[in-house]
């Protein structure tokens, strides 16, 4: 059974198509046609002359529907979360999991394993071996020292579900980001105290990306231009970064990406409201944080994050989508994700000219907006 998606402009993550229709076999993309060429009784969908995306993808999100995944790690729960985030034009993301007890984790691991939802792409392990100078809202008597023993018994628990973990490279040996890397983790920096030759070192080491650039890490500064610095001047290193314009000035998103250009990507480091568990987070307007006031999260969806960084850090509209579709899914390897194209999977997204969702694809089944 086939279904083509018509009546609209398509992005492919590498330019746009036109007066075309796309083919959906399955959960899967088989390509472009002309208009009217394909079987008449295929399954069409009228887009409403909108434009459709790749599915976005969120490689650091904690919860969602009212859920932090941390607090509660069962499958009843990430149910609620996946519909939330998926919802809200997210089709591919990564749980992230903060420094936490070895319970939560466990629990964690169980849940994501037996998950079949193609959403959950895996877990993204922020900690726990980070720097307690630059821990920021995480738990300072769950971080971990990073020796090869105690990151060996995590990953053998995890049965393979850590697809990304942060860590301090200033702590990590070279031992240990070779162990991340034999078990496929992709390996960020983050929550770290490193210089800007520590930081250099860790990307030589083959850690491949920064998490949520300028927050919980060492400043760049002129005298030591610290972890943003080395993310900077690297030619491979990756960042993220929180386009909500309270993690990170709007001005310095733009810096940044005219700077990174294809290694800069979007995270929503949304959270929940929650008052049990290691992380308590409390809902204000627009952010979250502790009950001391520290800020611990965003009131963020990748769309808005995508909205943001047009609207108000100024990026080109598509290279923003990119930086939401294309360039996370690369990072993780996940070739099938990210692009429209033969083979990818359908997942995709509609949105209007306002940027306002209007339809969400998951594979290959389709739920339109209001």
């Amino acid at each position: 059974m086939y279904t083509l998606f018509y009546n609209a402009r398509f992005f492919t993550g590498t330019g746009l198509v036109d007066g075309k229709e796309l083919i959906v076999r399955d959960n899967r993309i088989e390509g472009f046609a002309d208009q009217g060429s394909v079987s008449a009784d295929a399954h069409r969908i009228d887009c409403g002359g909108n434009l459709v995306v790749a599915g976005l993808i969120d490689l650091q999100i904690a919860g969602g529907g009212g859920y932090l995944f941390s607090s509660n790690p069962a499958p009843e729960a990430l149910d609620m979360i996946i519909r939330s985030i998926v919802s809200a034009g997210t089709t591919g993301f990564l749980l992230a999991l903060p420094t936490n007890s070895r319970e939560v984790y466990r629990a964690a691991f169980r849940t994501v394993s037996g998950c079949t939802n193609p959403a959950v792409m895996g877990l993204h392990m922020e900690g726990p071996f980070i720097s307690n100078a630059r821990r920021g809202a995480h738990a300072p008597e769950l971080i971990m020292k990073p020796v090869p023993e105690n990151v060996t018994s995590l990953l053998d628990e995890s049965g393979g579900t850590i697809r990304m973990m942060t860590v301090a490279p200033e702590i990590c040996t070279p031992e240990v980001i070779t162990l991340l890397r034999e078990r496929g983790i992709t390996v960020a920096a983050g929550h770290s105290n490193a210089t800007f030759r520590e930081a250099m070192a860790g990307f030589e080491m083959g850690i491949e990306t920064t998490t949520h650039l300028f927050n919980a890490m060492s400043p760049l500064h002129h005298r030591d231009p610290g972890l943003p610095g080395a993310a900077f001047l690297s030619e491979t290193a990756c960042a993220s970064i929180i386009a909500d314009g309270i993690h990170v000035d709007y001005a310095m998103v733009r810096i940044a990406s005219k700077i990174m250009k294809e290694r800069l990507f979007l995270v929503s480091d949304a959270v929940e409201e929650n008052d049990r568990g290691a992380y308590r987070h409390v809902k204000k307007s627009d952010r979250f944080t502790l009950p001391d006031g520290t800020l611990s999260g965003a009131k963020l969806t990748m769309l808005d994050a995508v909205r943001n960084s047009i609207n108000r850090a100024g990026i080109e509209k598509y290279e923003a989508f990119r930086m939401a579709t294309l360039y996370p899914a690369r990072l993780i390897r996940a070739g099938d994700r990210g692009m429209i194209e033969p083979g990818a999977r359908a997942d995709l997204v509609i949105v209007d000219n306002e940027m306002k969702l209007r339809g969400v694809c998951l594979n290959g089944i389709t739920e339109f907006k209001k």
